[in-house]
């Protein structure tokens, strides 16, 4: 049903009680003026007939001169004598005997009963309406007859209707006057309640900053008030709740850890960044959808449903998932209550805690690796002592072998402690800002470090070729970098066939300064290269251990590159060599 507006609720209200009310004044008006009119031509009427009675009532026993005096007394009014039978005797204007009898008459009737009857009726003699007023005439006590005078009543219909006239004229202005005071009124109304309209359909809109002008009127005045303390309060709540929001969101965008909340049906609610990457989802699009639809992980929604069933873990460290092969997520999960307190949704927080768990199981690897490569030598160690104790000291021969194996043995346990320990220090310098960095020529550094394993090369039959431009710099510590590049030729020699060659190369490129060290070895197999800078990780064991490495040469460059804020990268095909880089940042 369509509303209408107060406007045309208001005027038209207004307008028909102004007219209403007009018409009843204007109505009752012409009834008090007519019926005064009315009131004093009967006066007048009763006047003249108390005057012809007095005058006619001495002749009425002798009937002689009755016409006469009759006629002479009823020039101005119209003047009939009647009998007590209803007879006229005389007519001041009409013939009697030819007049209709009069007992009839309801003022005749009335003068007949002692009183002064009149009566108004229609005329067909003088085609109008004519006031009829009939005194009794008294002789000796008793009514002789009845005196009537009569008189038309046009000219009052005529007075009485230019006054209608004057009355409709000024009903008519005053009824304008009243539409247009009306009309003032009702917009004097509707105005500000239309303003207050508006001003709550901009508050509604989010637009709470202008208020509502507030009217003169008392009522609307405090409803308008009202509405401005509203509106102030729920800008101060909006403004309240998007700070906390903002707050909310920044501290959730801002954690590593990934927090997902779900309801009673499993349905996302919300997620922060990080939880959309750790579940591989889309934050926005994920909202209001159930988990299952959009995390395909089973552990997961396990986790999920006995978080909502209210089935806490039995530790405290929550649930390790498996999101695929070698990525886990650790999950905690608490219940959120209502304002009823019933669990009415569930807030899970998801860790990643997959590099914890590859440097767990790199420090078991390592400790697993030190005791073994620390007690494969001293268990030879201990093997040829025990011997030498057992009598083989008495024979020179064996006992010179022995000793040397021994002697073998704890150089390679010492080169072990020794790479241990650069580690370490490399490691602890490295994460306390204390390695010296240093402007300096590369090519002073390579050439140092080639010179260290002219022996190592010299026994493999190798040559080592240098190509570095002389005047290329970079910010390094030289007894570290030396070091690393020297593990590198080194192994590099250890691997390359006889009479090949090692390339030693250092150059600018992409806004790093890279030093390579190429060979002609053996090569290594794809699926050894991403763990072959792991401490004690051999890609060939028994060749290695045969040609003394301790399987820390490689980690030890990888920290010395890293110590510098670069990194290294290793290229290589089996059968055909392979290419070491240490990449280094360009001052």
């Amino acid at each position: 049903m369509r509303k209408k507006k107060l406007l045309r609720r208001l005027f038209p209200t207004y307008l028909l009680i102004t007219l209403i009310s007009l018409f009843a004044v204007s109505g009752y008006a012409l009834s008090s003026v007519r019926q005064f009119y009315f009131a004093q031509k009967r006066i007048d009427l009763e006047t003249r007939a108390g005057l012809v009675r007095g005058q006619i009532a001495g002749l009425l026993e002798e009937s002689a001169g009755l016409e006469a005096a009759c006629r002479l007394l009823g020039k101005t009014e119209h003047i009939t004598l009647i009998d007590p039978a209803g007879k006229v005797v005389c007519d001041s204007r009409r013939d009697a005997a030819r007049m209709d009898n009069h007992a009839d008459r309801p003022e005749f009737r009335q003068a007949l009963a002692g009183r002064v009857g009149s009566a108004t009726r229609f005329s067909d003699f003088f085609s109008e309406n004519m006031l009829h007023l009939a005194m009794p005439i008294k002789v000796h006590g008793r009514i002789a007859g009845v005196v009537r005078a009569s008189v038309p009543v046009t000219f009052i219909d005529r007075a009485l209707h230019s006054i209608q006239i004057r009355i409709a004229l000024g009903g008519l202005v005053i009824a304008l006057l009243a539409a247009a005071i009306s009309l003032y009124i009702t917009r004097r109304i509707t105005l500000p309640l239309e303003e207050i309209k508006r001003g709550a359909e901009r508050f509604a809109g989010g637009d709470l900053g202008r208020r509502v002008a507030v009217p003169d009127s008392a009522e609307i005045g405090g409803l308008a008030e009202a509405l401005n303390r509203m509106a102030a309060e729920l800008n101060d709540k909006i403004q309240s709740a998007t700070t906390q929001r903002n707050e909310k969101e920044a501290i959730l965008s801002s954690m590593t850890e990934g927090v997902l909340a779900v309801d009673a049906e499993e349905r996302i609610i919300s997620l922060n960044s990080a939880a959309a990457r750790l579940m591989g989802v889309h934050p926005r699009k994920s909202r209001g959808q159930y988990v299952w639809n959009v995390v395909r992980n089973v552990s997961l929604q396990k986790f999920i449903s006995r978080t909502l069933a209210g089935r806490p873990m039995a530790d405290d460290d929550g649930m390790i998932l498996n999101f695929g092969g070698e990525r886990f997520i650790q999950a905690r999960g608490a219940m959120l209550r209502g304002a009823t307190d019933r669990d009415i949704s569930a807030l899970v927080v998801l860790n990643d805690v997959t590099r914890l768990r590859r440097l767990e199981n790199t420090r078991r690897e390592f400790v697993a690796n030190v005791s073994h490569e620390l007690k494969t030598p001293i268990t030879s160690i201990k093997g040829f002592v025990e011997t030498l104790l057992a009598g083989a000291i008495r024979d020179p021969e064996k006992s010179t072998r022995f000793l040397e194996i021994v002697v073998k043995q704890t150089d390679r346990l010492n080169a072990i402690i020794e790479d241990l320990l650069s580690l370490a220090r490399i490691e602890q310098e490295s994460e306390s800002d204390q390695i010296a960095l240093e402007k300096t020529r590369l090519a002073d550094v390579l050439r140092n470090a080639i010179q260290s394993c002219d022996s190592r090369a010299a026994q493999q039959n190798v040559a080592i070729e240098l190509i570095c431009d002389e005047s290329l710099q970079a910010k390094v510590n030289p007894s570290l970098l030396e070091h690393a590049v020297m593990n590198l030729i080194d192994n590099a020699a250890k691997y390359s066939r006889p009479e090949s060659g090692v390339e030693v190369r250092a150059a600018r490129a992409g806004g790093q300064v890279n030093i390579r060290v190429r060979d002609e070895g053996c090569g290594i197999g794809a699926e050894h290269l991403p763990r072959l800078f792991e401490r004690f990780y051999r890609a060939d064991k028994a060749r290695s251990r045969e040609l003394g490495g301790t399987g820390l040469g490689l980690a030890i460059v990888k920290h010395i590159a890293r110590a510098h804020g670069g990194s290294v990268s290793v290229d290589s095909t089996p059968g055909r060599g392979s290419t070491f880089t240490i990449h280094l940042p360009q001052e």
